[in-house]
């Protein structure tokens, strides 16, 4: 898989054909590298029919292996031992098409973010990206429980990202370069908005300002992917 740089943003176009299990361990191994998961935290998935191929709990980004993926149907039925936060992965794939690769992150700006229970607003016209005019949080909830999984697809519905508070962030997109993009997107903007609060108050975008750049992201920079 050839691995994105962090300044380009994801194409909105299915993925050319299904991630394979090299691809996910790569986006897992990236992920650690770019800083965005250190050791066993955080975990990816890819869709699978019926379910998802999805990091082994306790896996590590110098651990993981094609091989050590684990087959997991949405309902949780498995061979192996998945992570442990494989219901928020199943029940986002259950309700939305679109959504072929997951990444959930320990971000150290999006989890900073989500520490503050604050949602990331339309400060910036990249924030309609994923799909609104801000990033919902989604309240907090244990970790691996079916109650972070429905409150985590309640606060995404719709979109393509979210916090989890006190938490970090979960993602997804159709390819895994662009699922790597996304939380690399994800991440940078709740940064800029972080060093925007500590200098003053931001001006955020008005609702009609960003229901146009939402409308420009529709038809922005799509380009066909191979990964």
């Amino acid at each position: 898989m050839t691995l994105p740089a962090p300044a380009s943003r994801p194409s909105s176009r299915p993925a050319s054909r299904p991630p394979s299990r090299e691809d996910i361990a790569d986006l897992y191994r990236e992920l650690g590298r770019r800083g965005l998961n250190v050791g066993s935290s955080g975990n990816v998935s890819a869709r699978r029919p019926g379910g998802m191929v999805i990091t082994q709990t306790g896996i590590t980004g110098d651990t993981v292996r094609p091989d050590s993926l684990v087959e997991t149907a949405l309902d949780g039925t498995s061979a192996g031992a998945p992570s442990s936060e494989w219901q928020m992965h199943a029940l986002i794939y259950a309700a939305d098409p679109r959504a072929q690769v997951i990444v959930h992150t320990h971000s150290d700006h999006a989890t900073a973010l989500a520490c503050l229970n604050l949602p990331l607003p339309g400060f910036h016209y990249g924030v309609a990206e994923f799909g609104g005019d801000d990033v919902r949080i989604a309240p907090y909830a244990t970790f691996g429980t079916p109650e972070l999984a429905r409150l985590a697809a309640a606060a995404i519905a719709g979109r393509t990202a979210c916090l989890l508070a006190n938490h970090g962030m979960i993602c997804h997109a159709p390819t895994a370069a662009g699922a790597l993009r996304a939380a690399l997107k994800l991440e940078a903007l709740c940064r800029q908005y972080l060093i925007a609060r500590a200098a003053g108050r931001p001006r955020l975008l008005t609702r009609a300002q960003m229901d146009a750049a939402i409308l420009r992201y529709q038809n922005y920079g799509h380009t066909e992917e191979t990964t």
